[in-house]
């Protein structure tokens, strides 16, 4: 039996924490001999953050009584030897939960009350504040205790119709889906609006986060459930029962809140058939059990649109008991195990190759540029080694000539700094402007039509042509950011060509800025909304509350991808002029030490042959440098080892994190 997907996670960070500590290494490195100037330092530290810090979101979504909530404990809390996560008969998790290690705060539950939603604030507003959360700690020796104060995210209330009906799970159109009210006439309703566990799990330690999603019911009165959190997650574990199969309000479900399958991203869906148990029947043989699941397989990958071997039959609750007990034969019959590797394969390898390409791509920028700063210290050094030589055997009168005339450079070039602090002024103009377009004012001055289309209450005729031409506009804002920073571009092109004439840098223009990932991600976030707005959801649209609460999602979505555009754009401009900053130091450097060159030649007849030894050690010594750039740059970019081969991704890997959902303390 290969390795757990507890176990190859465990690999994972430690991969994850090797390859920060060589990024680490090379920066250290870099600042040692003076090759990291401003902006490639702030690449560097972006770089390493993120593969320190890099989250694996893994989704969990079902319907209620699906067994959610029990291959939680199986796969991830089987080593307490009991149920952790609230999984038995009346007692399973009622609010969408999160389950994640932030080590600056103390283990806790933070459970948000469902009262909440009749406020303004969206979830991603409430996670940042401190208030209004209800916090358990917790003690990670006490399984008892732990597994008492979790149960808190099964908890129900009361309320009365018309409280239910301001909640958002009570729909007087749709009688179907309502809950049962009881002799008085009161429905129950989950008593916690969204749930924060925070502890010092391994995998959690390492990065991991559970999203625990509860029912229909629950799922589409929250959208920022269904239009941020599930959508950036990394995999998605969809949950049916074996015995059922893929009924209305799992497909409902699957439709309405999981949309299409983009390309590249199906190895990252999973569909678990599970309570596979419940089909062992003692009067059928083996083999007729087998093929009724085997049909039940492929009849839900075909309503699902899903391959085959996406659908993993498993029984959580005999996984679970298997490795509580140490039984392997009940284990491997389970269908855990398989569904681990499963999991491994689509999360573990996929985000391992993503994270590859991401630091290879900035590490290949970043030795581009160190490169060609190695190239000016040696350009610098042959010029002046080529002056040097020319003194030999002249006398005292040539040797100030050549002092006056390298002072007279100086002082020439001092002047052009007026030139470029002009080139500057315009540079940062314009990038102002372009903040300014990415900026909060600018998109909700974009939303405001969308805003006005959805607010009233009733029916929303023509909301999707409103949504296309919102979009449309979003995207254009994106898109003239383009157009700017190639203006930028061809603008820095012209003076570094213009400053590599009159002064012989060797400036190079930058690529141009690349949004288009940008462009895409607010294009997928449109099909999610048109989705959204356009099946099952006709009637909680005409609530004002729950259009508030769709707008706010959509709002701080596209915020986040506005915000990351414009930091790409900004560690763009730096990337592009730090090379300048580079020379302009280098060039001042070099008259100080051709001054103090002639000087020391002057004063001394050896000078002159003391100078040469030195810059020949000096041009030795850069060379040792390029080698070892090489070194360490082959150490981050090269083959993996053994044991941790990354998968291959389809497309190129986005160079921002954006999508990233939000750490989990407050």
């Amino acid at each position: 039996m290969g390795p757990s997907f507890n176990e190859q996670f465990d690999q994972h960070g430690a991969w994850r924490r090797g390859f920060a500590h060589k990024l680490a290494e090379l920066g250290r490195w870099l600042g040692t001999h003076e090759l990291l100037d401003a902006a490639a330092q702030e690449r560097m530290q972006l770089l390493e953050e993120q593969v320190r810090r890099d989250k694996v979101v893994v989704a969990f979504v079902a319907e209620f009584s699906r067994g959610k909530s029990e291959l939680i404990n199986a796969i991830f809390f089987a080593e307490y030897g009991r149920r952790i996560m609230p999984a038995s008969a009346g007692r399973t998790t009622m609010c969408p939960t999160e389950l994640g290690y932030e080590p600056d705060s103390a283990p806790s539950l933070r459970l948000l009350p469902i009262d909440t939603r009749l406020q303004s604030p969206g979830l991603a507003e409430w996670r940042m504040r401190a208030d209004g959360w209800t916090e358990v700690l917790l003690d990670m020796q006490d399984p008892e205790q732990l597994a008492a104060a979790l149960a808190k995210v099964s908890e129900v209330r009361r309320v009365t119709i018309d409280e239910a009906r301001a909640l958002g799970f009570w729909h007087d159109e749709a009688s179907d889906d309502n809950p049962m009210p009881d002799a008085a006439g009161l429905v129950e309703v989950p008593q916690w609006r969204h749930a924060l566990i925070n502890i010092p799990h391994p995998l959690l330690r390492q990065g991991l986060v559970i999203l625990d999603t509860p029912g229909l019911n629950a799922v589409g009165a929250e959208p920022e459930l269904t239009i941020n959190l599930i959508p950036q997650a990394h995999a998605v574990v969809f949950i049916l029962g074996a015995d059922t199969g893929v009924t209305r309000s799992d497909l409902a479900i699957w439709r309405e809140h999981l949309g299409e399958v983009q390309e590249g991203t199906r190895d990252a869906r999973l569909v678990v058939l599970n309570k596979i148990d419940t089909l062992w029947d003692t009067l059928a043989s083996p083999t007729q059990v087998q093929a009724q699941l085997e049909r039940q397989r492929q009849t839900c990958a075909e309503m699902l649109g899903m391959p085959l071997a996406q659908v993993v039959p498993v029984s959580a609750h005999k996984g679970l008991v298997a490795k509580i007990q140490c039984d392997d034969a009940l284990l491997e019959a389970s269908g855990l195990p398989q569904l681990e590797d499963a999991l491994a394969e689509g999360i573990v390898g996929r985000r391992q190759a993503i994270l590859r390409a991401t630091v290879a791509a900035g590490v290949a920028a970043l030795q581009e540029q160190v490169l060609r700063a190695i190239n000016i210290r040696r350009r610098d050094l042959d010029d002046q080694m080529l002056e040097l030589r020319s003194l030999r055997g002249k006398n005292a009168s040539v040797i100030g000539a050549m002092r006056t005339r390298i002072e007279v450079e100086q002082r020439e070039f001092e002047a052009s700094a007026s030139k470029i602090q002009a080139v500057r002024a315009v540079h940062l103009k314009m990038l102002r402007e372009l903040f300014q377009q990415l900026g909060p004012r600018s998109l909700k001055a974009e939303l405001a039509a969308l805003t006005e289309a959805l607010q009233p209450a009733g029916l929303k005729l023509g909301v999707r042509k409103v949504y296309a031409d919102t979009f449309a506009r979003l995207r254009g804002i994106v898109e003239a950011a383009q157009a700017t920073g190639i203006e930028i571009q061809a603008m820095l092109g012209g003076t570094f060509r213009q400053l590599n004439a009159e002064f012989g840098f060797s400036l190079q223009t930058p690529a141009a800025p690349e949004l288009g990932a940008f462009v895409r991600e607010i294009t997928a976030i449109e099909q999610r909304h048109l989705q959204y707005v356009g099946m099952g959801n006709t009637l909680r649209l005409t609530q004002p509350e729950f259009t508030r609460r769709l707008l706010r999602a959509l709002g701080l979505r596209v915020r986040a991808v506005f915000e990351a555009a414009a930091n790409e754009l900004e560690l763009w401009s730096k990337g592009a002029t730090s090379q300048l900053d580079a020379q302009l130091r280098e060039r001042k450097r070099s008259f100080t030490r051709r001054i103090d060159a002639v000087s020391r030649i002057q004063q001394a007849a050896e000078g002159l042959v003391d100078r040469i030894g030195e810059i020949e050690e000096a041009e030795q010594e850069l060379a040792q440098l390029q080698l070892r750039l090489a070194a360490l740059v082959a150490e981050l970019t090269g083959p993996l080892e053994d044991g941790g081969e990354a998968h291959a991704v389809e497309g190129r890997a986005p160079q921002y994190v954006a999508t990233e959902p939000a750490p989990l303390s407050a």
